[in-house]
């Protein structure tokens, strides 16, 4: 059997399709499935070790945005986009997968174009709770649609659309002691940690919100920072300066990137995680941490907002609009939750009320049913 996975380009995209592999991978052996390859189609490997670890053969493809805003790369990205259908329609014809499973985004559409032509049996996945342009598309002709919201369900054919949360890693889900990930990161477990989790690509106003409240939450918290791999030299320029005679500057700890590894041991120990609106919010919740979420301001169908909306109502977190993101409302809202401990658990119980399925498993079952029928026409 060939499966194959395609996102866009983020590890929102990524991460729920290694989710799935995992558990792919499971059910091959249950199963004794005597063969099964798995593909991941896109325009960069991602993460090459998370691909290798899972036995997934990577697949170039060219990709191209159509942004909605005016941009001169909105042309220049209409040849990438058509250079990207041709290469996945060669490439695809000769690996000709069972399944194709898509987690969306612009990275995904080369691959789901060309399925469509080939009538290969399509699931796609959605984790927002207003979908994006190309699951939007290819929900059209999908043969399962699995969403992570209720309401995201109203704009898919309810005949063929399962409500599962988000596929979450195996080992994102078990963490270690908070004893292990104070000593992954030489800090010590019994000071209250605030991670900072803006996804990998990193987002720059809530960097600058850290930099610019970092000088006071030290004197009370340890900080873990992921500001993404575009933004380390200016931030670790400007953090060093601000840093440079803080008492307490050894409690701030910066990455680019966190590895599952570094992500598992920041979230074992952290007290607080400050994140974007997107997946990641399952991830937090599966780690049964508050969260300070800060929603992108102009996302597509303000999906972002409607997802920290969604997660506050559940009473997991607070939400800080961008426009407030300012550093005094900012410390106080970290004090209110970190000071406050029936405010603490409040949060921290409520997560246990988001995504309790395993939805890896549930799209990675539809996947080997679709698959095997697929295998017999």
């Amino acid at each position: 059997m060939r499966i194959l996975l395609t996102g866009g380009g983020s590890g929102g995209h990524f991460y729920p399709l290694i989710a799935i592999a995992e558990r792919l991978k499971n059910l091959a052996r249950e199963r004794k499935i005597a063969s099964m390859d798995l593909y991941y189609m896109g325009n960069d490997p991602y993460d090459e070790t998370s691909l290798n670890q899972n036995e997934i053969k990577f697949i170039s493809v060219s990709v191209g945005k159509l942004r909605i805003y005016p941009s001169f790369k909105n042309f220049t990205d209409i040849f990438k986009v058509i250079l990207g259908v041709i290469q996945a329609l060669v490439k695809i014809f000769f690996i000709y997968p069972d399944v194709v499973i898509a987690k969306g985004g612009h990275g995904s559409f080369p691959a789901l174009f060309a399925a469509k032509i080939f009538s290969i049996p399509v699931i796609i996945h959605e984790s927002d709770t207003y979908p994006g342009r190309v699951n939007l598309w290819a929900g059209k002709f999908a043969k399962n649609i699995a969403v992570a919201y209720a309401e995201t369900a109203e704009f898919f054919d309810k005949k063929k659309t399962a409500i599962v949360g988000l596929p979450i890693r195996n080992t994102i889900m078990h963490l270690p002691t908070p004893k292990e990930g104070a000593e992954h990161y030489n800090l010590d477990q019994h000071i209250p940690t605030i991670f900072v989790y803006a996804g990998s690509l990193g987002a720059d106003k809530i960097n600058n919100l850290i930099l610019s409240s970092m000088h006071e939450l030290l004197k009370t918290y340890q900080i873990i920072h992921q500001c993404g791999n575009n933004n380390i030299d200016i931030v670790k320029n400007r953090s060093d300066v601000i840093l440079e005679n803080h008492p307490f500057k050894n409690r701030y700890i910066l990455k680019p990137f966190l590895n599952q590894d570094e992500t598992r041991n920041a979230a074992a120990l952290a007290s607080l995680v400050i994140s974007r609106a997107g997946s990641t919010l399952f991830e937090i919740a599966s780690w049964h941490i508050p969260a300070i979420v800060i929603p992108i301001t102009h996302s597509h169908g303000n999906h972002q907002h409607k997802n920290a909306v969604h997660y506050v109502e559940i009473g997991a977190g607070i939400i800080i609009e961008e426009s407030n993101a300012l550093p005094h409302l900012f410390i106080l809202e970290v004090n209110s939750i970190l000071q406050h401990e029936n405010i603490w658990k409040k949060m921290h119980d409520a997560t246990a009320n988001i995504g309790q399925t395993d939805a890896a498993l549930e799209i990675a079952s539809q996947a080997l049913l679709i698959g095997e029928a697929h295998e017999l026409e």
